[in-house]
């Protein structure tokens, strides 16, 4: 019915194409950024759709390490979508998530960086983005409701176990809130971030310690917007408490309240 209707513009739809694709450099590449002793970029080549990830070590002149060639994974999928590169604190294990549906429902795959092979169980059903423990051995992730799919629950994961065992570790039981987690920057804290349109809410725990509680940075309160990273022994704080247009604040990471 589609081509049908549309018969008598197909000159002008090719047309089209052709001056968008021409507008596109088809062979563009990222800037590089340098993390844990390696430049992450990402680039495409000419004639082809999707990404490959791709690492240096040490500097940029060293050997090309392809992380994941997307156009090779996408073979025979009419919809394939990769989000969430993470690689492991000592460089070896990268996790990632795959949509092939268009549903964003992403099963998380891990790779050996030396091997090459995909290791471990997936993980199905998660938001494809993961936060790893620095024992290179846990990593902690997002599930979705099944039906509304909401991301509504934080499971932790050690390498060999079974997915459908992984431990429960934080459930956001509020529908009007979602949840993830991340780590800082800093590489001390694994943290759980709650929000909703007016209101924040997080859980911190020493990344050192993957089997431990997490604790509350400050009660939740309706209205308190903020974003939390960490330096160093202190927490920064970006926050409209009395700054409707926000604030910079700080505090020592052993006394996160309000206060």
């Amino acid at each position: 019915y589609l081509e049908k209707s549309l018969k008598h513009t197909e000159d002008l739809q090719a047309k089209l194409y052709k001056e968008m694709v021409g507008r596109v450099k088809q062979d563009d590449e990222s800037v590089p950024y340098k993390d844990n002793g390696y430049w992450y970029y990402t680039r495409y080549e000419e004639g082809k759709e999707y990404p490959i990830y791709c690492r240096r070590k040490g500097t940029l002149e060293s050997r090309e390490e392809i992380l994941l060639n997307v156009n090779e994974l996408a073979d025979g999928y009419p919809y394939y979508h990769v989000r969430g590169l993470k690689v492991s604190e000592d460089n070896h294990l990268l996790a990632y998530g795959v949509d092939t549906v268009s549903r964003r429902r992403y099963t998380l795959y891990l790779k050996d960086l030396r091997t090459g092979k995909i290791v471990d169980r997936p993980v199905p059903n998660t938001e494809g983005y993961v936060a790893w423990a620095n024992d290179n051995k846990t990593f902690f992730y997002t599930m979705k409701h099944s039906v509304t799919l909401r991301s509504d629950r934080i499971f932790r994961h050690r390498l060999g176990g079974d997915p459908e065992k992984d431990f429960l570790v934080y459930t956001e039981a509020d529908e009007a809130f979602f949840t993830g987690i991340t780590k800082t920057k800093s590489k001390k804290y694994l943290v759980i971030h709650s929000g909703s349109t007016l209101t924040n809410d997080y859980r911190i725990l020493d990344a050192n310690d993957p089997e431990g509680t997490f604790r509350p940075f400050s009660p939740r309160e309706r209205g308190l917007e903020y974003s939390i990273n960490h330096y160093k022994d202190r927490f920064y704080i970006v926050t409209n408490l009395d700054a409707p247009n926000f604030r910079l604040m700080e505090t020592p990471d052993t006394r996160t309240a309000r206060a």
